[in-house]
């Protein structure tokens, strides 16, 4: 009988050991990671706003935490292809995603994905948020917001924007320009941010929404004409280019936002040290001033008020996608 007891007492601790290790909600578990290197998921092509600040994350990471952390870039599909990559890791904090309100607007852009966000993924923290602008390619005749609506009015179709997708920032963008100014232009998607530019910066295609961070330059070299930023404000970066608001267009706004999530089951441990570390980055002054100049906000939340933001992000792009009649295509 005592020798059944001992068994069993054996069995139970054994059976506590294990879900401890399993769960790894515990400090010292937390204190140990990372013990290897982490891979940071980017679903987008290099060259982008994910993949230039997710590379800085990575790096400031890595010297704050003391371990490798690598960036992948895996795009395709309107990001689809490399989130279901994370979706399908191992819950152990070592394969992590960098996304955007891409994913949030997928929601209701594409349904039929192999993963939910929410029921997928553990949000970990937000990283910054920038508005966008307008360019147009120099050759343009228009020069400003209200000559390219007149004449995309008296054309329906006969102009064409670039983005970086389906169902991202840039494209989504367009699509509520084309509502709410009430124009016809024909959506050019590519695989990626750099490809859309290059062929904007080439003349090939007429316009695009992009980062005001990675277009600021060629604004400036005169490359592409600046006709509307999307944020409530004008941007401090370019004070002279109106709001798309100002500029004929009343109530328009539009930003493309960056976070970090984690695949579901992700220790809790790890979660919120991560997100620890990720507050600490985009609260640095230095940090906060140098994205400033660059045009873009850094962005502070726990993890339940990140996962509440999200929440509301999605819902707020089902309205957006309904009222657009925005496709996938």
């Amino acid at each position: 009988m005592m020798q059944t007891q001992a068994w069993i007492s054996r069995r139970r601790l054994l059976a506590g050991l294990t879900a401890a290790l399993a769960l790894g909600t515990g400090p010292a578990f937390a204190q140990d990671y990372p013990g290897r290197p982490v891979r940071i998921i980017v679903p987008f092509a290099p060259g982008g706003s994910a993949d230039v600040f997710g590379r800085f994350l990575a790096q400031r990471l890595q010297e704050t935490l003391g371990q490798t952390f690598i960036i992948d870039n895996r795009p395709g599909a309107g990001s689809v292809i490399g989130t279901d990559a994370v979706a399908k890791a191992a819950p152990d904090g070592y394969t992590l995603l960098l996304m955007s309100n891409t994913h949030t607007v997928n929601e209701s852009l594409i349904p039929n994905k192999p993963f939910q966000l929410m029921r997928d993924f553990a949000p970990i923290a937000p990283i910054n948020y920038s508005d966008l602008v307008l360019v147009a390619k120099a050759s343009l005749p228009q020069n400003t917001l209200p000559e390219l609506i007149k004449a995309a009015k008296a054309k329906p179709g006969g102009m064409s924007y670039a983005s970086s997708g389906p169902g991202t920032p840039y494209h989504m963008a367009g699509e509520l320009f084309k509502a709410m100014a009430g124009v016809s232009i024909v959506h050019i998607p590519y695989r990626g941010s750099a490809g859309a530019r290059t062929d904007v910066l080439g003349g090939q295609i007429e316009m695009m929404f992009d980062a005001i961070p990675t277009m600021t330059e060629h604004i400036k070299a005169g490359k592409v004409k600046a006709l509307a930023t999307t944020g409530k404000v004008r941007s401090a970066v370019l004070p002279d280019v109106p709001t798309a608001n100002e500029a004929g267009v009343p109530g328009y706004e539009a930003t493309l936002w960056l976070g970090l999530m984690a695949p579901k089951g992700t220790p809790p441990a790890i979660v919120n040290k991560l997100n620890a570390e990720i507050a600490k980055i985009t609260s640095n002054p230095e940090v906060r001033r140098a994205w400033t100049a660059q045009g873009t906000t850094a962005m502070t939340m726990g993890v339940e008020e990140f996962t509440r933001y999200m929440n509301d992000d999605i819902a707020k792009w089902a309205r957006i996608v309904k009222f657009s009649g925005a496709k996938a295509e």
